[in-house]
């Protein structure tokens, strides 16, 4: 039997992806160890957050190089704390040389030692950077200087604050990837699509209509839709609304809304059924009364006399 290999999954922001490196050199590694690693931006530093077993024995995974010293945590934040001074410089370099009044710098991001500084910027259309990247390659010459443009959901994930419920960002707390997101989520959970309902602040559609959408969808599975004629214990009515997380529709009966649960919902074509079987003679005693359900109430006291 093929041992499971096992990987560290490294995250390199607080709240950001994990990324998985073999650790097979490194034994004692443990959760909370800062690490270094080389990545396709260069050397970064890494806190391990997890474990896991690898998705494929024989895929290549890159060795972590060593774990961080007390040196390279020193520098670390040595270069965090210029940060902001460098994006200071940036826009103004940018406003020096024009043509980015649409643009938005948002963070300046040095890694561990200084090595490659990362300007973060946004913007409705893509932007040529070049010649601004130039002067920056001149004013920063010891580090690699990387521009990176960045979605509205990434903003407001640097950002941070608060969201419309009144509790901090889902993105700057706990999410590590955007999911796809779309109206159709709205509408099987009954949101109003009013802009201001559905709307985060980053001004796309808020991450949390993703949450419940799967169990609005199988919640919907066993419950009839809108306007269609069902029969209750009230009589024969037509759905007005569906309360899928209650297990429950609202029923028009004859001028009368009722909440109807599911177990309670009686098929049209059973109900029906019911209803032609309800007026028919009784089979076993024909066209007179009888207890099984035609006339009830005087079969008995009859027989009795």
């Amino acid at each position: 039997m093929v041992r499971q290999r096992m990987v560290a999954g490294v995250r390199f922001h607080k709240v950001g992806k994990l990324y998985h490196f073999d650790y097979s050199e490194f034994p004692d590694l443990q959760i909370g160890d800062y690490v270094i690693v080389e990545t396709a931006r260069g050397r970064q530093m890494g806190q391990v957050s997890a474990f896991a077993a690898a998705d494929d024995n024989t895929m290549d995974y890159k060795p972590i190089m060593r774990l961080a010293t007390p040196r390279d945590l020193l520098l670390k934040q040595e270069w965090e704390a210029k940060q902001d001074e460098a994006l200071e410089k940036c826009e103004d370099k940018a406003a020096q040389l024009g043509g980015f009044d649409n643009v938005k710098f948002v963070a300046a991001h040095y890694n561990y030692d200084g090595s490659l500084l990362t300007f973060l910027f946004t913007a409705e259309d893509k932007i040529n950077t070049s010649r601004l990247w130039n002067e920056l390659s001149r004013l920063f010459p010891h580090s690699q200087v990387e521009m990176r443009q960045i979605g509205p959901r990434d903003v407001a994930k640097l950002l941070g604050g608060f969201g419309a419920c009144g509790e901090l960002r889902c993105c700057s707390t706990f999410l590590t990837d955007f999911s796809p997101i779309s109206i159709k989520m709205a509408k099987a959970q009954g949101i109003s699509l009013n802009p201001s309902e559905i709307t985060g602040m980053c001004g796309r559609l808020r991450c949390c209509l993703v949450y419940e959408y799967e169990q609005y969808v199988e919640a919907r599975k066993h419950l009839p839709k809108k306007n269609k004629r069902i029969g209750t214990p009230h009589g024969e009515g037509k759905v007005l609304d569906v309360h899928p997380l209650q297990d429950a529709v609202t029923v028009l009966v004859e001028d009368v809304r009722y909440v109807v649960q599911r177990e309670e919902i009686i098929p049209l074509e059973e109900w029906e059924a019911l209803q032609k079987k309800a007026k028919e003679p009784c089979a076993k005693h024909g066209d007179g009364p009888c207890e099984c359900g035609a006339k009830p109430g005087k079969q008995k006291t009859e027989e009795e006399s």
